[in-house]
């Protein structure tokens, strides 16, 4: 089998969501947190890890007043250098623009051992859990510093769920994907 190549799937996976027109995307990311509301370690967790969606990611902060409404305490990424801090946050409004225009939250950073559920973006995923992000880096190592009982949960829109994504060491897995289509849970060795 030929080896796939990163960018040209990075390329491919963005065009296939830019296809999608805004009214699209708004109704996806709604079926996507509709999704999201029923992922049974979603349901139990105190601590969330989400995002603010940045251009034309699918955007999972609709499930954020559930979370609230629970007492589920939320925080949200910033960028620091070459890694990622997390900040709680509970209100958008709250959120600043930081990082290649991302809206990111201000505060002090929280260790990421609290973290029991991390909802992350992707360009594109498999089915096997392996994700492609944007190419910095920066959410394969957050998600390395997470604890192994911390459920990954990888977002995105269902034209961005490909056959194969390819994997070095370095690269993170989720253990679920959620488009607006499915709610896939990856099968683990063992």
């Amino acid at each position: 089998m030929p080896a796939i190549d990163k960018s040209a799937l990075r390329a491919s996976a963005r065009a296939a969501r830019s296809a999608m027109s805004p009214a699209e995307r708004t109704e996806a990311s709604a079926r996507l947190v509709a999704r999201l509301a029923r992922v049974t370690e979603l349901r139990r967790a105190r601590t969330v890890l989400l995002y603010a969606a940045s251009g034309q990611e699918a955007d999972p902060v609709g499930v954020l007043p559930r979370l609230l409404d629970r007492g589920v305490r939320t925080l949200f990424p910033r960028v620091r250098d070459d890694h990622l801090d997390l900040v709680a946050a509970s209100d958008l409004r709250t959120l600043r623009l930081g990082y290649r225009g991302i809206a990111e939250p201000v505060g002090a950073a929280v260790d990421p051992a609290v973290v029991d559920v991390a909802i992350v973006p992707g360009v594109a995923f498999d089915l096997r859990g392996g994700r492609l992000g944007q190419g910095g880096g920066h959410y394969d190592r957050l998600l390395a510093l997470l604890p192994a009982t911390t459920t990954r949960i990888g977002v995105c829109f269902a034209c961005q769920v490909v056959p194969q994504v390819p994997r070095e060491p370095h690269d993170a897995a989720v253990d679920l994907v959620v488009t607006d289509r499915i709610t896939h849970r990856v099968a683990r060795p063992g």
